[in-house]
């Protein structure tokens, strides 16, 4: 094949390329790699998905909140006494929360299901699962492999774009003053 494939080549390679990356989680996590600029496998290695985020210290998690607090007032709502509330009024201000709060995730991060297959389908998990990627609930006996049926296909970070803070970081909301 050239080095420049014609329309109809790299059509065709998308959509071969698409399904395998669905289905195909070590060829995904090598289409990661590529596109951050990470250096492939050499021939023979065996390839590793891609690197999971490091850490967050804490000015970026401080920083995560302030995100949530400027699209979403997270804070507002989580410190206000509901009580008073009918609610109407509490579901009316949480499509408020959901919907700024949701902005201010999918600006940050590119999230993917850490299971593939449709919440309520049957899965059986090998011997050497990942505990930390699989929480087991219910009858938890024995050793794997473990059947059971997928309740919730969980969530990881596929990649991060945490805006850069500046300034003091444990500011996470300034105050607001309306002059008249």
């Amino acid at each position: 094949m050239s080095a420049q494939p014609s329309f109809f080549a790299r059509l065709w390679l998308a959509i071969v390329c698409w399904f395998r990356i669905v289905f195909d989680a070590r060829f995904a996590g090598q289409v990661v790699a590529l596109r951050s600029g990470s250096a492939l496998p050499a021939a023979g290695e065996r390839p590793t998905l891609a690197r999971p985020p490091e850490p967050m210290n804490a000015a970026q998690a401080l920083h995560l909140l302030s995100l949530l607090q400027r699209e979403g007032r997270l804070i507002d709502f989580c410190e206000e006494d509901l009580a008073g509330f009918s609610d109407a009024q509490v579901g009316a201000a949480a499509r408020t929360v959901h919907d700024g709060c949701r902005k201010a995730v999918r600006e940050a991060f590119t999230l993917v299901p850490v299971r593939a297959e449709p919440e309520g389908s049957p899965v059986t998990l090998p011997a050497g699962f990942d505990p930390r990627a699989v929480r087991l609930t219910g009858n938890v006996t024995g050793s794997p492999p473990f059947s059971g049926v997928l309740r919730h296909h969980g969530w990881k970070a596929a990649q991060v774009r945490m805006p850069v803070a500046s300034g003091d970081s444990s500011l996470i909301a300034p105050a607001e003053v309306e002059l008249p």
